[in-house]
Order: structure tokens, then sequence, then C-alpha cells
């Protein structure tokens, strides 16, 4: 499996404020950006795949979300999670 809880709790300790951090923001978002890269590559090698090209645009829609959320509620926060994970915004 690509996702076991061992990677889980890596990703919420470099980007939450620790392990067991799954509810910030910061971790939700590294958490769905990981997710998006893997199911990226999937649809690479599937391009018909469209059950996952759904899913794969529903987890985008979530981190926007998440990221716009975290914009609004504390902009220095967002930066630096965008900073990290180097995404375009």
């Amino acid at each position: 499996m690509y996702l076991d809880s061992e990677k889980k709790q890596e990703i919420f300790g470099k980007y939450g404020t620790s392990n067991t951090d799954t509810g910030s923001a910061e971790s939700q978002v590294a958490l769905f950006s990981y997710r998006i890269a893997h199911l990226t590559e999937h649809m690479k090698a599937n391009r018909k795949d469209h059950t996952t090209e759904r899913a794969l645009v529903a987890l985008v829609g979530k981190r926007r979300a998440l990221l716009n959320y975290l914009k609004h509620k504390d902009i220095e926060r967002y930066r630096a999670i965008v900073k990290a994970l180097g995404l375009r915004k």
C-alpha cells in the first residue's frame, strides 16, 4: 500500500505539530498533496480511469478549500505551508 500508517505519521510529524496531529489544516493539506501526487502518477499511466480522475478532482477541491480557510484564518500559516509543499498559489 502506498500510504501506510508510518508514512502518515511522518507527514503529520513534518507538517503538523506532532505525529498525532491529524486535525490541523497544515497536516491535512500535506496529506492531500501526497495523495494527489500519487493519483496524478496513476492517471498518467491509466488515462481512461474515470473513477480515479473524479476522486482526484474531489481531492484537489478539498485541498483548495482547506487552503482558502487557512488563508482567511492565518495568512502566515498559509504562506508557510504553500512554500513548504511547493504549491503554485
